[in-house]
């Protein structure tokens, strides 16, 4: 036969290993509340604070300024009831720190009285950081699938309305459509969180250069564009593209595009001043109307970024100059 097993050292064994914070109090409720009157090591682990410094306080001790109130009264409703309570609340730990606490509390009775509450604690703080971001993530998609719509039935319009042909229609359609997709896996490959200006400019004018090295010499500082910003931008600089590969500097063999930017200090706050400059394509003049990509530069940036944009129809090549306010850019703008 073996020893006779000592439950209760067996017990104290198990709980200590226990991965969750375990707290044991006296059963009192009014104030100034419970008492405080074990605590097993994960209790430390969670909450920074020594068995010694918490024996005998009140739970109160690790609540803040974000408790909820709410909550709070949920519980002692529960408990003068003589029932368990399972909820969520922000609690500190010793060093100030607030983090999400799950709680499951539950009676101890002893002659059918509550002779102690026993709670198990675990830190849910990631998990709820990480259901919210999420949440935030599906809003944004969301948000941004609506407008997309609402940008793709205004290029259609406004693509028929110069289109002479259906075929014409259907590869002018296409391309812009090709051009808001690029901008999408760019954004999507960056949890849409921004975009940098160079590397949006690159992957919008690329698939106009013809393969060749060198076409887009592009330069400036490093701006990463929220995806309002990034989506303006990104469509107006793919048809700055198209129009020089069809009638441009593109459409020449030594033909080349210069995209420069800069930030400029102003009173009224930072401005970024972008330059679009084509040369070694053929003479130039202007057009006889506004086409969707005129329109698009100097009638939908100044509505969608609150930009100054024009274009100016040089002999030796197009130029394109915008001037936006830079919190427009990397802000929250939609």
């Amino acid at each position: 036969m073996g020893q006779p097993l000592d439950e209760l050292a067996l017990l104290r064994t198990v709980i200590g290993a226990l991965g969750e914070a375990i707290i044991v109090t006296s059963p009192e409720l009014d104030p100034p509340g419970p008492r405080i009157q074990y605590v097993n090591p994960a209790f430390t682990r969670l909450t920074g604070y020594a068995s010694h410094e918490v024996l005998g306080q009140t739970p109160r001790i690790f609540q803040g300024p974000d408790t909820d109130r709410a909550f709070l009264d949920d519980l002692r409703a529960a408990l003068v009831a003589g029932r368990s309570f399972r909820g969520e609340a922000i609690n500190y730990r010793k060093d100030g720190t607030e983090y999400v606490v799950e709680w499951l509390i539950t009676p101890v009775l002893e002659d059918g009285r509550v002779a102690h509450w026993v709670a198990v604690q675990r830190d849910v703080t990631e998990l709820r950081r990480s259901q919210e971001q999420r949440r935030r993530l599906a809003a944004e998609v969301n948000h941004r699938v609506n407008n997309n719509l609402a940008a793709m039935q205004s290029v259609a319009a406004q693509t028929a309305r110069k289109a002479e042909t259906a075929a014409e229609f259907k590869d002018a359609f296409q391309e812009r459509l090709r051009a808001l997709a690029r901008v999408h896996r760019l954004l999507a490959g960056r949890c849409w969180a921004g975009i940098p200006l160079g590397e949006l400019a690159e992957a919008q004018v690329a698939p106009h250069l013809g393969g060749k090295v060198g076409r887009l010499q592009a330069s400036g500082p490093e701006v990463s564009l929220c995806p309002g910003a990034a989506v303006a931008l990104g469509m107006a600089l793919s048809e700055l593209a198209a129009n020089a590969a069809d009638h441009g500097a593109l459409s020449a063999t030594g033909g080349c595009v210069h995209l420069r930017w800069e930030i400029e200090a102003r009173t009224d706050g930072d401005r970024l001043l972008l330059r679009w400059a084509e040369e070694g394509g053929p003479p130039v003049r202007p057009p006889p109307g506004r086409g969707f990509g005129s329109r698009l530069v100097e009638r939908g940036l100044p509505q969608e970024l609150q930009a100054e944009a024009r274009l100016l129809f040089e002999p030796s090549g197009l130029r394109c100059e915008i001037d936006v306010p830079l919190d427009t850019l990397v802000g929250a703008a939609r």
